[in-house]
């Protein structure tokens, strides 16, 4: 039964990360055309986005679905946290060998997730300024399905 819930929050935190990236057309290259033809023309103004693809690429960094997202993550995060030094005072062993390294003390514990939460507000970010908004929102999600898991896991062990 409790594999059973580990696999249901891995499947919800992973589902949407498996999409495929799209490419953006504003990575084509634009076909050259004279400038003459447009100013010769009235009717020609600004170009704005059209499609609700195009002004979803043009979204702030900091709107609500990453805000949601990132709040999300630092709860799974602390959520681990707790669960993980609990287990560990209680003689159990840390599998994550990055973390394993950090579990000598409280202290050390929580900088490891604190900085694994900045990474992933760190590595969104740059995703976002390179325009892969769908890999911006996919990292926060693997890192909630990652932390979900994790605490799935501990629990189950207790």
């Amino acid at each position: 039964m409790k594999a059973q819930a580990a696999m249901v929050l891995m499947v919800l935190g992973l589902g949407s990360v498996g999409a495929a990236q799209e490419v953006s057309a504003a990575l084509l290259r634009p076909v050259a055309m004279e400038s003459s033809s447009f100013e010769a023309s009235p009717l020609v103004s600004a170009v704005q986005p059209t499609n609700s693809r195009e002004a979803a690429e043009n979204h702030r960094f900091w709107d609500r679905e990453n805000s949601f997202l990132f709040a999300v993550n630092a709860a799974f995060s602390a959520a681990d946290f707790v669960v993980t030094r609990d287990n560990l005072r209680g003689g159990g062993q840390e599998l994550n060998p990055i973390t394993r390294a950090f579990s000598g003390s409280s202290a050390g514990l929580a900088m490891n997730f604190a900085g694994e939460t900045a990474g992933v507000v760190g590595l969104s970010y740059f995703f976002h300024k390179t325009g892969h908004h769908k890999m911006e929102r996919a990292v926060s999600m693997l890192n909630i399905g990652s932390s979900a898991a994790a605490v799935t896991f501990d629990l189950a062990r207790r």
